[in-house]
């Protein structure tokens, strides 16, 4: 679809047959949905709340051809372009995060023109979902102004009817797909979340297809008692399953913490080997595993308690 193809957009939509009534299903069945070619959005932001259950289940199906938006991307950017499922990247960050340095798999794809990288401002990003959410082909903004960014991405400028400010147009992003892990939903799709929601709101309302895992299934009564907090409405999910410790071992608030010290051996073993390391990785948590709970038992229980009881410390629970 062409950026900010609003009109295509809503059209996809009309087409789609409605989902109704309960949504539950199983991983597998969910990914079902992602087709080759798809442009899947990843919620949460770096290591926070990464669906990892979902992704790993797209490298199992062998999904080809992707392209993958986030807003920060995070190590799982490096597993597609390892396995050879991406053909394109847009992001604003590509990395783990500041102690373990920039993505080099990425740098290594992009020099010898191996992948097509679209990068943005984190605020130019955010607005591409949010003017897909709200249906507008475009959102105005002063972000990226006088930068090299402007040059290298869809986003044009005008001159401002009100002030003749000049201003930058970013184009409404409509990906085919979002995947998304939250804290608790309902079996009709009611999704909440706790702690920072980051743009996995604007996501949903801008993709098509929404798959959501879900640390746990609650019923609809407890999702009513605090309708606050329900960030995502069943009404633009298509399916949800429950996967405990399902963005492990990156974090979920209040419920675990990130493992950096995975992270330093994953980037410690990069260094030393390169794209050879993310394969073996592969090979070992993803393609080695066939559910998710085979997957969390190569970490070990007493990893996943420990990690939860460094989440329940930093939100002040008991």
């Amino acid at each position: 679809m062409k950026p900010g193809d609003f009109v295509e957009a809503r059209r996809r939509l009309e087409i789609k047959p409605a989902v109704t009534g309960e949504k539950l299903t199983t991983v597998g069945e969910a990914v079902q949905r992602v087709k080759d070619g798809d442009h899947i959005a990843i919620g949460g932001c770096l290591f926070s709340r990464t669906p990892l259950g979902l992704l790993m289940e797209v490298l199992r199906q062998n999904k080809r051809s992707l392209t993958l938006s986030r807003n920060l991307m995070c190590y799982e950017g490096e597993w597609f372009m390892a396995a050879g499922a991406v053909e394109a990247l847009v992001t604003s960050w590509f990395g783990i995060g500041l102690p373990w340095g920039l993505s080099k798999i990425l740098r290594e794809r992009v020099e010898n023109a191996r992948i097509r990288f679209e990068e943005w401002s984190h605020l130019g990003l955010g607005l591409r979902y949010r003017a897909a959410a709200m249906g507008v082909p475009f959102l105005p903004t002063v972000t990226m102004l006088g930068s090299d960014l402007m040059a290298v991405t869809p986003a044009k400028t005008m001159q401002c009817p009100f002030t003749g400010q000049t201003l930058c147009l970013v184009p409404a992003l409509f990906p085919d797909v979002a995947l998304l892990h939250v804290h608790r939903a309902d079996r009709f799709g009611n999704c909440q979340i706790d702690g920072y929601p980051h743009m996995d709101a604007d996501i949903a309302r801008a993709a098509t297809t929404v798959l959501v895992t879900a640390e746990k299934i609650v019923p609809e009564e407890e999702i009513r008692s605090h309708p606050d907090r329900t960030v995502l409405p069943g009404m633009v999910v298509d399916a949800v399953v429950e996967v405990p410790y399902g963005a492990f071992p990156h974090e979920c608030y209040g419920l675990y913490e990130a493992d950096f010290s995975h992270f330093d051996t994953y980037v410690t073993k990069i260094k030393a080997k390169g794209t050879e390391a993310v394969q073996e990785y592969l090979d070992r948590y993803v393609h080695g595993t066939r559910r998710h709970e085979e997957y969390l038992a190569l970490f070990g229980e007493e990893a996943l308690r420990r990690q939860s009881r460094y989440a329940r410390e930093l939100a002040g629970r008991s």
